[in-house]
């Protein structure tokens, strides 16, 4: 593993951390109760910090592979679910989501920043230093 590989595995690790840590403070400390799909999108992103925390420690950048998966799924549910709170079409179709709406906002920030933002975000930082790794793994091989 090259240096620069070491460093964006990290890279991808404090991603997941601040991510994950944003997550509980908005819920444990703010109060802020989670929705089904920010429940599914913490499914996505609680993971990574254990697996890219392994993989860092361990040398292992053929990780990248399961990272991508994670971050683009997770992604798109974040995606769908900032859509749901800023697109009038999708919020009058939104489903129900139990006790808390889908649609709702705890935060919004400059007018487009909310929780679901923030996840989409840290997903998308996750896939691209995971789509770097994976080709940097293919140029290795090719020599």
């Amino acid at each position: 593993m090259t240096k620069r590989q070491e460093n964006v595995l990290l890279s991808m690790w404090v991603v997941a951390l601040i991510a994950t840590a944003g997550s509980l403070y908005f819920s444990e400390i703010r109060g802020y109760a989670p929705c089904e799909l920010c429940w599914i999108q913490r499914i996505f992103m609680y993971p990574l910090v254990i697996v890219i925390g392994v993989a860092y420690v361990q040398k292992n950048v053929r990780i990248a592979a399961t990272t991508l998966i994670f971050s683009i799924v997770g992604g798109g549910i974040s995606l769908y679910h900032y859509g749901l709170q800023k697109l009038d079409f999708l919020a009058d179709s939104a489903p129900s989501c139990g006790q808390v709406p889908c649609t709702g906002e705890y935060i919004n920030l400059l007018g487009f920043i909310t929780i679901p933002f923030l996840a989409l975000t840290a997903f998308i930082l996750i896939a691209g230093m995971s789509i770097y790794l994976v080709k940097s793994l293919k140029e290795e091989k090719a020599q």
